[in-house]
């Protein structure tokens, strides 16, 4: 299983935020990412900057990930969720510094339209956009975060069911 649960960030690891963004009928964001060549669709993510909160930088990512803050908090996990990444790409990102990332992940209900979406951004993590019912997100992750997005939906699922 590559998901470990801890109360604090542990070491070794990228300090992020993760993103379970719902719409008005319980589906889930998810962006095609821009940086692969193959298909690679996740929930919104990035990292915590020094001094900075996780909601705090979880509401900055919205921002600049999917180009809205027309959002309500609904929920913050208890837990963070920590995976490693694959060793060829650990070589490849944040020079090696990392094993992977951990995560404290949040739930927004989106307040706004379809039109509010703007994923075209400069430097945007996402090339395209879609909702998909929470069921289809452990088809669409790549392998090494399935685990996470697991425990979250896990933890949310009390959101939409």
């Amino acid at each position: 299983m590559n998901c470990r649960i801890t109360a604090t960030p542990p070491p070794g690891y990228r300090p992020c935020v993760g993103i379970m963004l719902l719409d008005a009928k319980g589906r889930v964001f998810v962006g095609q990412r821009a940086d692969v060549p193959f298909p690679a669709w996740q929930m919104p993510q990035g990292g915590i900057d020094p001094g900075e909160s996780p909601r705090a930088a979880a509401q900055r990512e919205l921002l600049e990930e999917v180009g809205t803050d027309k959002v309500e908090l609904l929920a913050e996990s208890r837990v963070w969720r920590s995976y490693d990444l694959p060793p060829e790409l650990r070589k490849r990102v944040w020079q090696g510094r990392y094993r992977g990332q951990t995560q404290r992940w949040f739930a927004f209900r989106f307040l706004g339209d379809d039109r509010d979406i703007d994923v075209r951004r400069p430097n945007g993590e996402f090339t395209a956009w879609r909702w998909i019912p929470p069921e289809e997100l452990l088809r669409t992750i790549v392998p090494f975060k399935r685990d996470v997005y697991a425990s979250v939906v896990e933890e949310f699922r009390h959101l939409w069911a």
